[in-house]
């Protein structure tokens, strides 16, 4: 693992982050890693990991990684090395079991909890607040525009005016939607986010002009650690254990002896 981790930790996490977030990255993605080849994988039985992102975890090889750094891969690598060797070996545990230690990369204000995503509810995986701003992160918040919506849903009845598509949404104890009214049926902020390739599921949508537009603040599906949050956390000077402390509530990290 130690030669693939870097791949993992670059491909996942901006290089300028700070140290400590940098290491907060590497002992998430290693614990990660450490659980799914622990545990197995239904999509590849043949391996415990891989690197695609919609199924295992991000990576980039060194080829990838130099053709998109160019002249500071030197310095971008070594940071990202010096984080994965300064947590050699360490990993996060909850009741003595690998925790699995999912990331995103920016919240709007909270984390979500799994349990509003997921079967299950991961008691380390609940909401907690992220310090990220609009200052902080690059597209805090963006917008999409959908001029045609709900083909993968037929039996929704819509309505002659499009203005009356979408409710009013109830959103969950993190600020992202819960679910929402479209049309004749009511789909989770989740569904919705996917339907439309939405940033997350903290958005707003309004309709003008003959074309509905979200706005969506934040980035990936929000449960576990934010990574803007966890960067803004060590310029503020969290260490990266207070980092995995603060985003994985009660889990131990455990540490490489010697």
């Amino acid at each position: 693992m130690a030669d693939w981790l870097p791949g993992v930790v670059a491909a996942e996490m901006p290089a300028s982050f700070a140290p400590e977030a940098l290491r907060a990255q590497a002992v998430a993605a290693r614990t990660y890693i450490l659980q799914r080849m622990r545990g197995g994988a239904a999509n590849h039985p043949e391996a415990g990991v891989c690197d695609q992102y919609t199924c295992c975890c991000a990576r980039k090889d060194d080829a990838a990684l130099r053709e998109q750094w160019g002249a500071d891969y030197a310095h971008n690598m070594a940071r990202i090395r010096q984080a994965v060797t300064d947590t050699d070996g360490q990993y996060l545990t909850y009741g003595g079991q690998l925790i699995r230690a999912v990331f995103h990369a920016s919240s709007a204000g909270a984390t979500e909890s799994s349990a509003a995503l997921w079967s299950g509810d991961a008691p380390y995986l609940v909401s907690v607040s992220s310090p990220e701003t609009a200052q902080d992160v690059p597209n805090y918040v963006s917008t999409a525009e959908i001029a045609a919506v709900l083909d993968s849903y037929p039996d929704c009845v819509l309505g002659d005016d499009p203005g009356t598509w979408f409710g009013t949404p109830e959103l969950d104890d993190s600020g992202r939607v819960a679910r929402i009214p479209v049309g004749s049926e009511t789909l989770t902020g989740a569904q919705v986010r996917a339907l439309f390739s939405l940033r997350s599921a903290a958005f707003s949508v309004a309709y003008s002009g003959g074309t509905f537009t979200f706005t969506v603040t934040g980035s990936g599906h929000g449960v576990g650690m934010s990574q803007y949050g966890a960067n803004v956390m060590a310029i503020r000077g969290s260490g990266y254990a207070d980092i995995l402390a603060h985003y994985y509530p009660g889990t131990t990290l455990i540490r490489a002896e010697g």
